[in-house]
């Protein structure tokens, strides 16, 4: 069995369809689009054409609410930093669980004299919408909230979160980190009450270093990158033609195997899902919400510790995680698992697989096949061996 990789939540792999389309824009149709001769045009034109496509992915009005940048993570700080430039208000509110994209750039702010309050969340992950609506004030500027969670694929309410921020402050933005939700379930930025909703190209299968953002028209937002006029002045910098035309080509495959995500790669994640707890008697689930994207669960492994599975795990050449990817350095356990408040004798143990269109049935009974007996050699040299010997019976 080559690699069963199971991390589609960290990056997945560049589609062969996507990679076909950008060929040209690197060697061929190579001129900046910005310049006004003809081999230029062709580039700009695959810009606005693309554009086209990632507004029809966003169900967004107008491709002018579109905007490229190079990653979620520029699309929050644009999001956030660009409206807190334009508003003299200091209260910024956001929730326990969203990505370190968000979450240290809150950090930053509340250094920078801003007041920052954190929504809390149950032991599934459900958002309290109730604090929300309690926080909320006159002096709120921004409020952001996920579509989907990195961890544990809960898809939050974002569109019910819009419609109380505004009916208490309509003038508070809302921005929407959809970077997990993107390519996994539909987006309708149109009928939301939405400002600002971020996307990352390398999660639908696109290229790293390429993302967009939409900004409701009329909206008043300030560039963090400052430069040339390129898009409508929110984002200088030469556009990254090979890579934009490379994000829409994935948001069009993605808008049409959605009902598969929805089907067929949840069928799969079912299976693992499934088996694991099935066989493996010290697995608990971590988030029991129905609610979640379809690619994505978290398996909290009793009385084992989790880089000590992950590294097992590849020497059987599977690839998953502890968690975010961004975090992966660090020994602290999962932000996100500690606001859901997961028991400690998990809460280290626990791992995400996430899935893509490219996993195949053979690959989930290659795991299963395999996991049951890692469980039973990693409590042998566990510390908590006489815990483990009870649960799994050896």
């Amino acid at each position: 069995m080559d690699t069963v990789y199971l991390d589609n939540n960290a990056t997945t792999k560049v589609d062969p369809k996507v990679f076909e389309a950008m060929i040209p824009y690197f060697c061929e149709n190579y001129g900046n689009p910005s310049s006004i001769y003809e081999s230029a045009h062709v580039s700009h034109c695959a810009v606005e054409k693309s554009r086209e496509t990632i507004c029809e992915f966003y169900s967004a009005s107008s491709p002018k609410e579109i905007i490229f940048t190079s990653c979620g993570t520029e699309s929050a700080n644009l999001a956030i930093r660009g409206t807190l430039h334009n508003t003299s208000k200091k209260h910024i509110i956001t929730t326990k669980v969203e990505h370190p994209c968000v979450l240290n750039t809150y950090k930053d702010l509340e250094e920078m004299g801003y007041k920052a309050d954190y929504i809390g969340v149950d032991e599934n992950g459900e958002l309290n919408l109730d604090e929300l609506k309690s926080l909320v004030n006159q002096d709120t500027a921004l409020v952001s909230i996920m579509a989907a969670n990195n961890e544990t694929g809960a898809i939050y309410p974002y569109e019910e979160a819009a419609e109380i921020v505004k009916s208490i402050n309509p003038e508070t933005k809302v921005f929407v980190d959809a970077v997990q939700a993107a390519g996994k379930i539909k987006l309708d930025v149109k009928n939301t009450k939405v400002d600002f909703m971020g996307i990352s190209g390398h999660k639908f299968h696109a290229p790293k270093g390429i993302g967009a953002i939409y900004i409701k028209e009329g909206t008043n937002i300030a560039p963090v990158l400052t430069g040339g006029h390129q898009e409508r002045a929110l984002r200088a910098g030469t556009e990254n033609v090979p890579y934009i035309v490379g994000l829409a080509k994935a948001a069009e495959l993605a808008m049409n195997y959605l009902p598969y995500e929805s089907t067929n790669v949840k069928a799969l994640r079912d299976k693992l899902e499934n088996g694991i707890l099935s066989t493996v008697k010290n697995a608990k689930l971590n988030s029991r919400t129905k609610n979640r994207v379809p690619n994505t669960t978290n398996i909290g492994f009793e009385y084992v510790e989790g880089e000590l599975i992950l590294l097992h795990l590849d020497e059987l050449g599977i690839c998953a995680s502890s968690g975010s990817a961004c975090t992966s350095g660090s020994l602290e356990p999962s932000h996100v698992l500690r606001a859901m408040k997961t028991p400690f004798t998990s809460l280290h143990g626990s791992i995400r697989f996430s899935l893509s269109r490219f996993n195949t049935e053979d690959e989930i009974d290659y795991v299963l096949k395999n996991i049951p007996e890692l469980m039973k050699k990693l409590a042998k040299i566990s510390p908590f061996q006489k815990e483990l010997s009870q649960i799994l019976e050896i």
